[in-house]
């Protein structure tokens, strides 16, 4: 099957799936959603392992920005809901194959939810990895779950407060990855040798007993999703996002008001 905002290729067991919304700075729209939910969909049956992968500059920036500026809170939850995002992710991390997420270059707000949702975390040196909402009124209310599940409440608060980005490096000391090397296309190779060689019922069995244990991520749905479309219905969080868009003023630069 073709796709609209993926690269998408199968190699016996395992699934290669890309963002590709290369105009877009590889953001999240709902195209991107709905097709991700379609490819896993696919690996259900046979798949035991899928690879998550962006562009070598951009893995996923987050929201697109351009498509939310353009909409009214209303609109936004209609046509970008919140809840099938934290569906998709509650599949890379519970799904019936092992997620690896190979981060090459920037990742920003909602890309970091596609990471930390992953069972492993590949990253070439040149990955940084960011949380930039509260720059506009926001906070990453689906991703926390996910990343505090990861890296501990206390580094995921830092990452969401502070906004800037951190190194792969660095990253990988806080637990946010796994594994780091350059080129990092090797260090993906290596670990599907070894994941080719686990078998698909006992991937299944095993992500099932870990969803079960590991924590109440599909229990924090509700209140992420809440949380969510809150910050999405506040015009003046809408007005930011705009005048970014429009003009490259950010919120707290002179002229902003």
């Amino acid at each position: 099957m073709t796709y609209e905002t993926l690269k998408v290729h199968f190699d016996g067991g395992v699934c290669h799936m890309q963002i590709d919304r290369p105009l877009a700075n590889n953001t999240i729209n709902e195209k991107l959603v709905v097709e991700c939910h379609e490819v896993l969909s696919a690996c259900e049956a046979s798949t035991s392992v899928v690879v998550l992968s962006g562009s070598t500059s951009v893995f996923c920036f987050g929201a697109d920005f351009k498509a939310l500026a353009s909409a009214s809170g209303e609109m936004i939850q209609k046509h970008n809901p919140p809840g099938p995002l934290y569906d998709l992710w509650l599949r890379l991390a519970g799904g019936p194959y092992v997620t690896v997420a190979h981060v090459r270059g920037k990742v920003n707000a909602g890309g970091i939810g596609f990471v930390a949702a992953c069972d492993l975390v590949l990253a070439d040196e040149s990955a940084q990895f960011s949380l930039s909402e509260l720059l506009f009124g926001l906070y990453p209310a689906c991703v926390l779950p996910f990343l505090i599940r990861r890296i501990g409440f206390q580094k995921a608060h830092a990452l969401t407060l502070m906004t800037h980005p951190i190194a792969a490096r660095q990253a990988s000391e806080y637990g946010l990855v796994d594994a780091v090397e350059t080129p990092s296309e090797a260090l993906v190779r290596r670990h599907l040798l070894r994941l080719r060689r686990l078998s698909k019922p006992a991937v299944r069995r095993y992500k099932a007993y870990m969803s079960a244990i590991g924590g109440s991520l599909a229990a924090l749905k509700e209140i992420a999703v809440a949380a969510n479309v809150e910050m999405f219905s506040d015009q003046s969080n809408l007005q930011a996002i705009r005048r970014y868009v429009d003009h490259g003023i950010f919120p707290w630069e002179e002229g902003a008001s």
